[in-house]
């Protein structure tokens, strides 16, 4: 995804405070926080808006003042459960991405039923997307275009969604993050044409001439201990038993604590992981249920063997992959950041909250906390995974 010599790159002076803008509001009415972005964001060449929102807002009212604010500029966006701005971690505000349409064409569109969507589907809509990014001959579609997904966190979806996608998709890479609600597990929402959504997702497709490079990254180890899945709903994502114990009682055997202290923190603290090859993906529980069952974020299934894991140092895992990015892009000028909130929560337990914030503040990362990611079609938990977008000029620029 390197920059090159697009049509318009000798007849267009583009600054870096255009290329990319960022705003955030911590408004609590609706009418202020579309006001605060629109005078942080707008501009002639605003394009372009993307932006992660508290689900404490009256989101009708949010979604239509955004609308009157922003008039013919594209906006799209999700719930979250807990927001990146440019000050690092916050809560109960809006966090926002500009975009100038001179350095990014972005195409867009609404997935309004996932439970219906298939490979036929996910063909057409990326080439809808295509045919948009190159009517704007801004660059070759490939090597210089990303995708971004935003999906309802609890569809219980995602899997058939994504694979649909990365089919489709093929060398185009992409990310995404499932929208929170502030850790309610109540209703999860994407924005799109005004409205928020239930049970929908949004593709995005990024063409530009600046470097990129998409990644994700986690600081979770194995241990020794393995359950095996002997009873589950894989539809439901429910697990019933594991080595043939009620789930829950198992899981709380296995960290050394009684069922009625199983909670977020505890499931930040003792995640479990399915190994593919020689790569562990965390499957991240969500809750306990009455009949001692566990409900995860990601999809599990009859006989799989999930491999008990504890968190390696969380801030040095961060600097180590910022450290990679810059090497190939220079300082990057933004990174778009999907952060599962269980990362979150344990910082915050470990009082490492605030270090970490300005560890993001400094890397120029916006985003929001997930109930889940999505990293080249695979649904993942408990991972930091984005875009870094290089600065203009490039690597050293």
């Amino acid at each position: 995804m390197r920059a090159l010599d697009w049509p318009g790159a000798g007849r267009v002076t583009v600054t870096q405070n255009d290329v990319i803008r960022t705003a955030m509001s911590e408004g609590r009415l609706a009418e202020t926080v579309a006001q605060d972005l629109a005078r942080q964001l707008m501009h002639p060449h605003l394009g372009f808006v993307l932006f992660f929102c508290s689900a404490e807002y009256d989101l009708a009212a949010l979604g239509d003042a955004l609308q009157n604010y922003f008039g013919g500029v594209r906006l799209v966006g999700c719930t979250s459960a807990g927001e990146i701005t440019a000050q690092g971690y916050n809560r109960s505000c809006v966090s926002a991405i500009g975009f100038d349409h001179r350095s990014f064409s972005i195409a867009c569109e609404l997935i309004d039923e996932m439970e219906r969507f298939s490979l036929v589907d996910a063909q057409q809509l990326v080439e809808r997307l295509g045919s948009t990014c190159r009517s704007n001959c801004l660059a070759p579609l490939k090597g210089h275009s990303f995708a971004l997904t935003l999906l309802d966190g609890l569809s219980s979806r995602e899997e058939v969604v994504l694979a649909a996608l990365s089919a489709a998709f093929g060398s185009i890479p992409h990310f995404g993050g499932s929208a929170g609600d502030d850790n309610h597990l109540a209703d999860t929402h994407v924005y799109y044409q005004g409205r928020f959504h239930s049970g929908a997702a949004i593709v995005m497709l990024v063409n530009t001439w600046l470097d990129f490079e998409v990644f994700t990254t986690h600081h979770i180890l194995p241990c020794h201990e393995k359950l095996v899945v002997t009873h589950a709903d894989s539809q439901m994502r429910r697990v019933f038993e594991l080595n043939a114990e009620p789930a829950a009682q198992e899981y709380a055997r296995l960290v050394g604590v009684p069922v009625g202290e199983l909670g977020h923190r505890l499931f930040a603290a003792h995640p479990l992981a399915v190994r593919i090859n020689e790569q562990y993906y965390v499957r991240s529980i969500q809750k306990v249920n009455d009949d001692l069952s566990l409900t995860f974020y990601c999809a599990v299934e009859n006989g799989i063997v999930l491999t008990s894991m504890r968190p390696g140092p969380l801030l040095p895992n961060l600097e180590a992959l910022f450290e990679r990015l810059e090497q190939r892009l220079g300082p990057p000028l933004l990174t778009i950041g999907c952060d599962c909130f269980l990362r979150r929560l344990e910082v915050e337990s470990q009082g490492g909250a605030d270090e970490v914030s300005a560890f993001l503040r400094r890397q120029r990362v916006i985003g929001f906390n997930t109930y889940g990611e999505q990293f080249n079609g695979t649904h993942i938990n408990q991972t930091f995974t984005g875009v870094a977008i290089g600065r203009p000029g490039g690597r050293g620029a």
